[in-house]
């Protein structure tokens, strides 16, 4: 397992590379990106709108291609980043949960977040929210009724997430543990199939990117209670934060980053930084993101790499008071 030590100075390192000035870079015929998950979701969005903006920048001739590599929470794309050629051709765009978060949690990674990859930019953020369905009674209508309805219905207490492991599962788990109430979790395979046990009330509450709340939230088939941001998702302005409701420890605001392979010239980066972050300008994108509940937000490469290893600190002593390992 990564140590802190280690990570700090790797990612310092890359944070370096990705600002080395040098000679300007010759452009890349098609580049790729990679994404660890299926087409349709919000993260698949990112790629794709940002690579059809590619074509006739210093990074690239023509748009880039999406290539999906689905499974293990996203760890299969960032395995096949470490493998492809460091020469800027191969992207992987990926949220920070598997490369500061992670390592916390698993025993054997097929990758090393630290040395294997160097930040490129980010690209959107995304708030997690916490909604109830038609189980929890209307009544409920803030996170603290919440939690004084699970305490008096201990059987009934229960949060889906879209994966264990992910910060989404995690925010449900300190909820519970940080206010002494028993919230069982109940993981599914990605938000769409908990979304709809949620509306159907099979499970009493979800914990995912708000964004997959919205449209149900508007058509009162659930209650979004709160967000997770430092501020009100602008998609969800009616919806108070956790941070405004009293519980400033959920405060978690997920990105999604391009990474290139280690070794990748400071010049391909810094061509890859500029030509993803103008894409990231245009009204069009924006539009495209929001409609997922993504805000457009790009970085420097050190920006992205001072955040990786933040939300690396931040979630290591989370992760041990949860108590959550997995195998691989």
């Amino acid at each position: 397992m990564i140590t802190r030590r280690q990570f700090v100075q790797a990612s310092t390192g890359a944070a370096a590379l990705g600002l080395l000035g040098q000679t300007q870079a010759q452009p890349v015929e098609q580049p790729k990106f990679l994404y660890g998950f299926p087409p349709g979701s919000s993260g698949d969005i990112v790629a794709r709108r940002v690579a059809e903006r590619m074509a006739g920048t210093p990074y690239a001739r023509n748009q880039a291609i999406v290539e999906n590599k689905a499974g293990a929470g996203g760890r299969i794309a960032l395995e096949a980043l470490r493998q492809a050629a460091p020469d800027g051709a191969t992207l992987c765009l990926s949220p920070f949960s598997a490369t500061a978060v992670y390592p916390h949690i698993y025993t054997r990674l097929g990758y090393d977040p630290v040395n294997d990859f160097v930040p490129v930019s980010i690209a959107a953020l995304m708030f997690h929210g916490l909604a109830v369905g038609p189980l929890v009674p209307a009544s409920v209508k803030s996170v603290k009724d919440y939690l004084a309805w699970a305490k008096a219905h201990p059987k009934d207490a229960n949060y889906g997430s879209p994966a264990a492991g992910s910060t989404p599962h995690f925010i449900g788990a300190l909820l519970g543990l940080n206010n002494g109430v028993d919230l069982k979790h109940v993981p599914y395979r990605g938000s769409v199939p908990g979304v709809t046990d949620l509306v159907g009330g099979q499970i009493a509450s979800m914990v995912t990117p708000s964004g997959d709340f919205i449209a149900h939230h508007r058509a009162g088939k659930l209650r979004v209670l709160a967000t997770s941001g430092s501020r009100r998702s602008p998609f969800l302005p009616d919806v108070p934060t956790f941070a405004e409701q009293g519980f400033p420890d959920l405060v978690v605001e997920e990105w999604f980053g391009f990474y290139a392979p280690a070794r990748t010239p400071a010049t391909m980066v810094a061509a890859a930084n500029a030509a993803i972050n103008q894409a990231l300008k245009d009204p069009a994108v924006i539009e495209a993101l929001g409609t997922v509940g993504l805000i457009a937000q790009g970085s420097t490469p050190q920006e992205m790499a001072v955040s990786q290893k933040r939300e690396f600190e931040r979630w290591g002593p989370l992760v041990k008071k949860i108590g959550f390992t997995a195998e691989s």
